[in-house]
């Protein structure tokens, strides 16, 4: 065997290693972090990897699918707002009682919904999302018994109790529970992205008409597809309601739907990392416009998302992904 088919078996696996060691040094530094960092910031990194992990999982349908929705936040709201139920009327704040009924609550609404959405496609699946994701609005909105007194929406949460003799996280444990769940999240999403499943996905994505005419029933792809987004909406949902401290109908509007949408637009649809660093570039342009000029900055994310469609189409996360390319091999292989 020649020197260049050795390099071009090396290459594989030499590449796999370069990428575990740079996601194992950003969890590391992110992890370490904190430590390091006033409260403050630490809040702004907790809310960068809840919506982190609601972009990743929005981008199952958005990037992989295809299908653009307006409605996600309804979702996402949801877990939210089981868990604040439970807190103001029966004050549960157990984590492990509200996480998982928040969840189901998320998935359940979506396996309903599903079944009405997906039975159009493109602008008009955009659309029935954005519809249905403002019936569950306007519930919040007007249910008296989903608001606290004197307000719409519910005040007063606290983060999570684990039962273990009245234990409850601190800002900073916190912290890091988001930080496992999200981990743990994205590593699920990137297993079930590299499936056949997920490959099904891309295919319909980019033929539906030639899966269905290879035996492929692609309606029940698209329906899995959306409501295993939909869950990882919801886990987002639960630890917003958490970090937030309140939840309201705004929180299931579509001002919060465009939000992952953005993020997945600017970092990179249909990659696992793009919508990450979207919703890194949105979570921390929004820290600095906060101080800078709060009043602005509906104005500064627009700017930021012309200046992507204009310079970085594809996503900041792909031109990111080449310029490393280039540098991993400027020259390619010269040996003989």
């Amino acid at each position: 065997m020649g020197a260049i088919d050795q390099e071009a078996l090396a290459r594989p696996r030499q590449e796999k290693w370069i990428s575990v060691v740079a996601y194992g040094i950003a969890v590391i530094v992110v992890g370490i972090l904190p430590a390091f960092l006033s409260s403050y910031i630490q809040g702004v990194i907790t809310r960068f990897l809840i919506f982190a992990l609601f972009s990743v999982g929005y981008n199952v349908v958005f990037g992989y699918l295809g299908l653009p929705s307006l409605g996600h936040a309804a979702y996402f709201g949801a877990g939210g707002y089981v868990i604040a139920v439970l807190k103001m009327h029966y004050d549960i704040d157990l984590f492990w009682v509200g996480a998982p009924l928040g969840i189901l609550m998320a998935t359940f609404i979506a396996a309903m919904f599903g079944i009405l959405a997906l039975r159009v496609s493109g602008i008009y699946f955009l659309l029935v999302t954005f519809a249905l994701g403002q019936l569950l609005y306007s519930v919040a909105w007007n249910v008296k018994w989903l608001n606290t007194p004197g307000m719409q929406g519910i005040a007063g949460l606290s983060l999570p109790s684990f039962g273990t003799g009245g234990w409850t996280l601190d800002p900073i444990s916190f912290y890091y529970l988001v930080l496992v769940i999200t981990v743990i999240c994205i590593y699920l999403i990137r297993k079930i992205a590299n499936s056949p499943f997920g490959h099904a996905l891309i295919g319909i994505r980019e033929g539906e008409g030639r899966m269905r005419t290879l035996g492929y029933n692609t309606w029940l792809y698209k329906y899995f597809a959306f409501v295993i987004s939909v869950i990882f909406s919801g886990v987002a949902g639960v630890l917003f309601g958490y970090y937030n401290y309140v939840i309201s109908p705004t929180h299931l509007g579509v001002g919060t739907s465009f939000l992952p949408m953005c993020m997945c637009i600017i970092g990179g649809t249909g990659t696992l990392l793009g919508p990450v660093i979207g919703a890194a570039l949105i979570i921390f342009v929004e820290l600095f416009a906060s101080i800078m000029t709060p009043e602005r900055w509906p104005l500064t994310l627009g700017g930021l998302f012309v200046l992507t469609i204009m310079f970085a189409r594809e996503g900041v996360g792909v031109y990111l992904a080449k310029l490393w390319n280039k540098m991993s091999h400027p020259y390619g292989s010269i040996k003989s």
